[in-house]
């Protein structure tokens, strides 16, 4: 009886820590739900509504059920579904940059965290290949459009080796300008998909790599059959996070065509279309491409994420 009453004086005097870990926590909750959550419900919520000003008048608020959906998905005087033309504008200018950027990612990943190469000064590597990631976007566009514009010094150079004559535009043909903002996004990107890559195969136990040696594996074996397997996690992350910056894709097609998508809409992505409605406070509209972005977002998101990692929780590869 005496043990069971000194035992009960010393919980009540001892001190619940658990609380604090709620404590230390909150504040993240308490900002994600003024800035991003609530945010998030009026987004949807006035995508019911016809909102919007002309000049100095204010249209609305109206309730309008799923009118401004159907105005999303109704063809123009060309027969063209504007947002369908834009998403997948999007998702061509990501891929052009996407494609590369993990690829060089992973082989420089790969090539810096070999144990049997022995890089040395790996810090100095990191730092330079993640410099370009910390130039402004806008600065970036600035840069290429000031090269390749009518009287800058890739055009003048390439007139006098006789390549192009006087009349060549770069911003006029939708390869050029869509490859130079693939270009961008890969050399802005890239860097940090390498660091996040190399941190993951650092966290690979080293005794796997030098007991496949051991047994006669060759580096492709290596990498297929160990690498990449068990950086698979980490691989989905940067591809999602990577496939999410992609679809919010703005400033450097923005800056890049001066906000027209030159040529002929075709440089133009869901966020550049997205803000021609902001322009015109049109709350409505603006809110239900929102919408459609983020249902875009969290389906391909979904599907990314089922394909990659199925075939790892099913126990079929371990």
């Amino acid at each position: 009886m005496e043990t069971i009453e000194r035992e009960t004086r010393k919980k009540r005097k001892s001190v619940s820590y658990a609380k604090w870990g709620y404590i230390f926590i909150a504040p993240f909750f308490i900002a994600y739900f003024i800035f991003t959550l609530v945010p998030q419900f009026l987004t949807i919520y006035n995508s019911f509504f016809e909102t919007y000003r002309i000049g100095l008048t204010q249209v609305g608020p109206n309730f309008v059920w799923f009118d401004n959906y159907k105005t999303l998905f109704t063809p123009d005087a060309d027969g063209t579904i504007l947002i369908l033309k834009y998403a997948l504008n999007t998702m061509i200018l990501w891929i052009a940059g996407a494609l590369p950027q993990f690829v060089i990612a992973m082989l420089l990943a790969v090539f810096f965290t070999s144990y049997r190469l022995n890089i040395k000064g790996q810090g100095f590597f990191k730092t330079v290949i993640y410099m370009p990631n910390l130039i402004m976007a806008a600065a970036f566009s600035m840069l290429f459009y000031t090269l390749f514009s009518r009287v800058g010094p890739i055009q003048a150079l390439l007139e006098s080796w006789g390549v192009i004559d006087h009349t060549f535009d770069f911003f006029a043909i939708r390869v050029s300008v869509r490859g130079m903002i693939a270009l961008m996004n890969f050399l802005m990107w890239f860097g940090n998909t390498t660091i996040v890559l190399m941190a993951g195969i650092m966290g690979i136990d080293q005794s796997l790599f030098e007991s496949a040696t051991i047994d006669g594996a060759n580096s492709v074996q290596v990498f297929f059959r160990i690498t990449m397997p068990l950086l698979m996690p980490i691989f989905v992350y940067c591809l999602i996070t990577a496939m999410i910056g992609g679809i919010q894709m703005f400033d450097v097609p923005q800056v890049l065509s001066k906000g027209d998508g030159v040529p002929n809409g075709t440089t133009r992505t869901l966020v550049m279309y997205l803000n021609g409605y902001l322009k015109t406070r049109n709350l409505g509209m603006s809110g239900a491409i929102s919408v459609v972005m983020f249902i875009i977002t969290g389906g391909l998101g979904g599907i990314v994420y089922k394909m990659l990692s199925a075939p790892y929780k099913d126990g079929s590869r371990k």
